[in-house]
C-alpha cells in the first residue's frame, strides 16, 4: 500500500462533498499537471490511502482520509468542450489526462494546518515531504509511511 496527499479547494470539492457522494465515492478529475497525472496514471493503486487536503482556504490543511478505489483511467472531462477542464489537445484515442476514483474514509477530528506542518518540517518524519517544501504546488503528491503516521499522530 502507498500513501498520497491530494489537494482540493473546499468550495470546489471538499471532504464533505466526497462524503455526500453516492457510495461516498467520486472521481478525482481535472488534474492538469504532468507529474501529478503520472502518479495517478502509473503509481496509484486500489487500496492506497489518501490524506485529503483543503487548499486555497483560510486555514489550508489535512482534513480527512480517503482511499483509492479505482486505478488511473482517462479523465473524460478533458474531452468535453463544456467542462472547465477541457483540453482540446486530449483525445479519447490518445488521452493526455487521467484520474482515479476515491472513497471517503473519515474526517479528521481537526484540521492539521499547513502552518503546523511547516513548523514541523525539520522533524525527521517530515524529511523530504513535498508539501512543506518552498514552491511546491502539486495537487497530488506521495507521502511516506512515516509521514502518514506522523501527520495522523498530530490529530
Amino acid at each position: 500500500m502507498q500513501y498520497w496527499l491530494m489537494k482540493s479547494e473546499p468550495d470546489v470539492f471538499g471532504i464533505d462533498d466526497l462524503a455526500d457522494c453516492p457510495n461516498q465515492t467520486d472521481h478525482w478529475d481535472g488534474v492538469r499537471n504532468y507529474q501529478a497525472r503520472n502518479m495517478m496514471r502509473d503509481q496509484m493503486q486500489q487500496g492506497d490511502q489518501v490524506l485529503f487536503y483543503h487548499s486555497n482556504t483560510k486555514v489550508p490543511g489535512v482534513v480527512g482520509i480517503a482511499e483509492v478505489v479505482r486505478e488511473g483511467y482517462p479523465d473524460h472531462t478533458a474531452f468535453d468542450p463544456e467542462d472547465p477542464h477541457y483540453d482540446p489537445k486530449s483525445d479519447p484515442d490518445n488521452p493526455r489526462w487521467y484520474m482515479v476514483d476515491i472513497r471517503f474514509v473519515r474526517k479528521l477530528d481537526r484540521t492539521i494546518s499547513l502552518t503546523e506542518l511547516k513548523e514541523l518540517k525539520d522533524r525527521p518524519e517530515m524529511a523530504d515531504m513535498p508539501l512543506v517544501r518552498k514552491g511546491n504546488r502539486l495537487s497530488v503528491m506521495p507521502v511516506t509511511p512515516e509521514q502518514w503516521q506522523f501527520i495522523l499522530g498530530l490529530e
